[in-house]
């Protein structure tokens, strides 16, 4: 019993740990799903071992049944020279107007993604539940260069380790 109640709090502790916020990092507020519905080009990212050899990565929110948000996302692995795909699905942490939702790709363990910046539903800044996390999101494959300063001063700002971003190409 003893085994099953310490098995259950350390679970418990790491699903937790992983819908969480990031210290300072603030979800946006009036955010309106149906705006954020469409494509989104991934613009850069820190690495982490699902995207690992993926350029040319988009993201597709739609609606799916009872409220869940499906999500597909979709790079080329520049190693395999194969394209790579995964359809998952995200819900609200808590309230639609917050930009906290919660994302699973496998099963039932849910991840946090938080949009802390949210230009006109053209540009956003996601991180996860900690700064290992991060992407920077944009409705079209380019950004200018303005865009991009601002991105960096942002994350920046905000603790991001920005030597380590990974800078995502698309076809042109």
């Amino acid at each position: 019993m003893r085994n099953l109640f310490l098995f259950l709090s350390l679970s418990a502790s790491f699903i937790t740990g992983c819908t969480g916020l990031p210290k300072g990092i603030e979800p946006v507020r009036k955010f309106d799903l149906q705006q954020y519905y469409g494509t989104w080009y991934e613009v850069a990212r820190l690495d982490h071992r699902f995207e690992r050899n993926l350029q040319q990565v988009t993201a597709e929110y739609s609606a799916g049944e009872d409220g869940v948000v499906v999500v597909k996302n979709r790079g080329y692995n520049t190693k395999k020279e194969e394209w790579k795909e995964i359809t998952g699905k995200a819900k609200f942490k808590s309230d639609p107007q917050t930009g906290h939702l919660l994302v699973s790709f496998f099963g039932p363990i849910y991840a946090s993604y938080v949009i802390f910046e949210l230009d006109n539903y053209e540009q956003a800044y996601v991180v996860g539940s900690n700064r290992k996390n991060l992407w920077f999101l944009s409705r079209t494959p380019n950004i200018s260069d303005a865009d991009k300063n601002a991105f960096l001063e942002k994350i920046q700002a905000n603790g991001f380790d920005v030597d380590q971003l990974i800078w995502v190409e698309h076809a042109k």
